[in-house]
């Protein structure tokens, strides 16, 4: 007779197999195991049910988007970037499995090397870091569904001041115009510096529904749902590939005249910083290109994705060995130097992934998609690139920063014609507004600002056509035919 399979994997024998023994005991004890273990499930049960109450409860407890969000600080305009006042901000995330049963402050010091284990102490201690939103003992060991929360005095990475024009707003959907440098929705280092923020703060256009994304330096056409109807209908319309997408990119080199269409497979080589290869291993994707013009060094080449996979136009680029031009993530030697032309890297995906992290810090230059857990506490980033002055002398004074006036906060209508905000930019700095903390790090040190290559790629959403809809954008300066031909072409 064949053994049973025990969920584990270990062999368990069928009943009848045990009646061949003879000592009674077995018999005997046979009716008290199985009210043993009929106890011990009900109690597996009901701790589960808690669990998932417990886990309700407590994602409930989350920030959300919600007035309190959006006006928990503001922006000003400097040097022609959008840059937000430091403020306090909570951050959330669940213990991890491999967390469980070990002590809060060993788990921190590990996983969270950006700063030492003394400064998770302090938080611990201080009762800025907590469980379930309760202080907590140094030596308190991590249970199942736990939420860990991190008050921190959070520094934005500034985006450019270029407004965010609307193309087109009804009832039902908004498009809106995104300039590069600024991320969809929060991420990584950037919260109020994004698309879905600065909509709901100066055009009072809020609980928008994303119904697709761009990359941080990708600007162009961007879709919102007003309605939830209505981001569903369209999301169903791009994932059955009823939607046509143009974008317009400019390209190293003499890029051919024929149309070329690449059908190389894309497969993620890191998700944790999203970096995208050719692989027979990915998924198959498939991208026309169709060149523009030419203007003796570089090329305007107009792209038709028929698929949606993730960084597909900048790879399939890439594999044709004519990257975008300031492609700071693909147009790069660290995938040889060929630069990954024909698939040809030369490295395995874990040297690459270490490499790209030493040569950029991964969350500002790569600029990660989704919060990562490396955002719980921001890592420091490299001093002698990014740092110009410490000790700042307002460092130790800590002050709070005063609630919105009353009328910036008014709910005011906004048309096409007119794009009336509610809370627009302030126009300069305002040092009223700012909040030091004697413990932070960032509070201490005086960044500088990007500049602006930083903040642009040449990759442009430039048209977008669906089932009785299409809308379109102004093509960028870039993309313009005589762009750059004062600059004579170069021999390497």
């Amino acid at each position: 007779m064949q053994p049973l399979r025990h969920p584990k994997g270990e062999p368990r024998d069928r009943e009848v197999d045990l009646k061949p023994l003879r000592e009674p005991v077995i018999t005997t004890a046979a009716p008290k195991l199985t009210e043993k273990r009929k106890a011990e499930d009900a109690d597996a049960n009901k701790d589960l049910k808690k669990a998932k109450l417990e886990t309700k409860a407590l994602k409930a407890k989350r920030p959300g988007f919600t007035d309190e969000r959006y006006n928990e600080t503001s922006y000003y305009v400097e040097n022609g970037l959008r840059k937000v006042y430091p403020y306090y901000f909570t951050f959330t995330t669940f213990t991890k499995g491999r967390w469980v049963g070990e002590k809060i402050l060993e788990v921190f010091a590990r996983e969270f090397r950006a700063h030492p284990a003394e400064e998770y102490e302090r938080c611990i201690r201080a009762g800025t870091l907590t469980v379930n939103y309760q202080r907590v003992e140094i030596d308190y060991r991590l249970r199942h569904n736990d939420l860990l929360a991190n008050v921190v005095h959070r520094h934005e990475v500034p985006v450019t001041s270029e407004p965010i024009t609307v193309v087109h707003m009804d009832e039902d959907l908004v498009v809106v115009n995104k300039p590069a440098s600024i991320p969809v929705h929060p991420c990584g280092r950037y919260r109020h510096n994004t698309v879905v923020f600065i909509l709901a703060k100066e055009y009072n256009l809020k609980n928008l529904r994303t119904i697709h994304r761009l990359d941080r330096l990708t600007s162009g056409i961007l879709l919102f749902g007003r309605t939830p109807k209505k981001a569903r209908q369209m999301e169903h319309q791009i994932r059955n590939r009823q939607v046509h997408k143009e974008y317009v990119c400019r390209v190293d080199g003499e890029f051919p005249e024929d149309e070329v269409v690449c059908a190389e497979p894309i497969e993620v080589v890191s998700y944790k910083i999203g970096v995208c290869k050719v692989s027979e291993k990915g998924k198959d994707c498939v991208t026309t290109f169709k060149r523009l013009s030419f203007n003796g060094k570089s090329s305007v080449v107009l792209c038709k994705p028929q698929t949606g996979r993730m960084h597909q136009i900048r790879v399939h680029l890439q594999y044709l060995g004519y990257p975008v031009v300031n492609d700071p993530l693909y147009n790069h030697v660290v995938f040889g130097p060929m630069k990954g032309k024909g698939g040809n890297i030369g490295k395995t995906d874990e040297e690459l992934v270490k490499d790209l992290i030493g040569i950029h810090n991964a969350e500002n230059w790569l600029g990660m998609d989704g919060d990562s857990e490396m955002s719980l506490f921001k890592p420091k980033l490299d001093i002698e690139d990014q740092v110009l002055a410490t000790n700042d002398k307002d460092a130790a004074s800590p002050s709070s920063s005063p609630s919105p006036p009353e009328e910036d906060l008014k709910a005011l209508k906004v048309t096409v014609g007119t794009q009336t905000g509610s809370e627009p930019p302030d126009s300069s700095f305002a040092n009223e507004k700012v909040t030091t903390d004697p413990h932070c790090y960032e509070c201490k040190v005086k960044y500088r600002d990007p500049k602006p290559s930083d903040l642009v790629m040449y990759l442009h959403a430039w048209r977008y056509r669906g089932p009785g809809w299409e809308y379109e954008t102004p093509l960028p300066a870039w993309a313009g035919t005589d762009w750059g031909r004062e600059s004579p072409a170069t021999e390497d």
